[in-house]
């Protein structure tokens, strides 16, 4: 299914809370806490009222919505998240094209996020043109992945390499994360940046590929800037071993007349060309074709130098040691015959020679903090 696009209107934000400034730090530590103590997702703590923080007001989900289930039954779940996490004129949930999605109207930015994947489909900082890149070709459909914005890859990236993990045959490509439902669990205002988070458990999908203990939580810092934040915890009484990426879609003006800069010095693995390792350019990155190139061993910052759009985005990164820069350079099934001169991504990623093996009971963060400037 096809959709059209969602229109953005800061008018039907229902119950909700603000924050207080210092929200972020005691927000990621509630968080992190409840990564490590979660049995069933949702409802498992409560943050309003604290004495050291006046004012601040934050509150979970419900428990009787489970990431763990298949599909959401739309027209009731919606209810139930705008009386839980609504925020008059900020935050609210509809049903677009099926899927439940969070509609953000803040002060400082517009933006959507599909339960389906976490899916991020639209982040646009006031008075500046959208900085996500759609798909208009997208499906919009249960199980089926979402063309742009920001799909979440976890516990592996691009083609599964187990041949028979699921039905006598490999996994999805970029694994389960980004088809299953995610549960939003909690949402606050601090200032002008809106914080919410979604969380993903074990599902009957994720135990028949084998993965049965771990909890995963996206948390998004939506403003002026955005940031991400992917957190795993490994539930298990043994290592955890999982590649990760936020594989994020910029929107340009036109991909011929870009640049990116920060992986100048560092070798690339040509995906476009059998997997060979190729020296490092020691120049900024320009398009002329097909271009999906694996940087490993890799914390810079990026810059996408958009001439014509006159502006640049610059993503910084935190525990992320892989970098994927992909633009298909034709027509895909989702994507129409010219949109791809529209798009670049840059990716924040931790892969291939860089994939995570997480010690039990610990948690792992991977961050991506996005800028615009001109």
């Amino acid at each position: 299914m096809h959709t059209s696009p969602l229109h953005l209107d800061a008018s039907k934000g229902r119950n909700g809370c603000h924050a207080s400034p210092n929200l972020p730090s005691l927000y990621t530590s509630h968080i992190y806490a409840y990564l490590r103590t979660i049995g069933d997702i949702g409802g498992h703590f409560s943050v309003c009222g604290n004495s050291q923080t006046p004012g601040f007001c934050a509150k979970p989900f419900a428990k009787n919505i489970s990431s763990a289930k298949a599909t959401l039954d739309v027209d009731m779940d919606i209810k139930q998240l705008n009386d839980h996490l609504g925020i008059p004129g900020v935050l609210r949930f509809e049903e677009h094209n099926g899927l439940a999605c969070a509609i953000v109207t803040s002060p400082a930015a517009s933006a959507a996020i599909y339960l389906q994947g976490a899916h991020l489909a639209h982040w646009q900082p006031t008075g500046q043109q959208p900085v996500l890149f759609m798909s208009r070709k997208s499906d919009f459909a249960p199980g089926k992945p979402i063309r742009g914005g920001v799909p979440i890859a976890f516990p592996w990236f691009a083609t599964d390499s187990k041949p028979d993990r699921y039905q006598g045959k490999p996994g999805p490509a970029h694994g389960f994360a980004r088809i299953q439902d995610w549960t939003p669990s909690f949402a606050a205002l601090a200032g002008d940046d809106l914080h919410i988070t979604f969380t993903l458990a074990p599902s009957e999908l994720s135990r028949q590929m084998g993965f049965d203990h771990f909890r995963v939580a996206f948390e998004l810092t939506i403003g002026r800037s955005l940031t991400m934040r992917l957190a795993v915890a490994n539930d298990a009484d043994m290592p955890l071993i999982f590649e990760e990426a936020l594989h994020t879609y910029f929107a340009v003006a036109d991909v011929h007349e870009i640049s990116v800069t920060g992986l100048e010095p560092t070798s690339y693995i040509d995906k476009t060309d059998n997997f060979k390792v190729k020296p490092a350019a020691n120049a900024p990155l320009t398009f002329t074709g097909f271009t999906d190139r694996v940087y490993p061993h890799t914390t810079a910052t990026c810059t996408i130098d958009d001439l014509l759009g006159k502006r640049n985005i610059t993503v910084e990164k935190k525990n992320s040691n892989t970098t994927v820069v992909f633009n298909p350079w034709r027509e895909l099934p989702d994507m129409g015959p010219d949109e791809w001169h529209e798009m670049i991504c840059v990716e924040t990623v931790n892969a291939g020679a860089n994939t995570i093996t997480l010690a039990p009971k610990a948690t792992h963060v991977m961050e991506a903090h996005i800028t615009v400037g001109r």
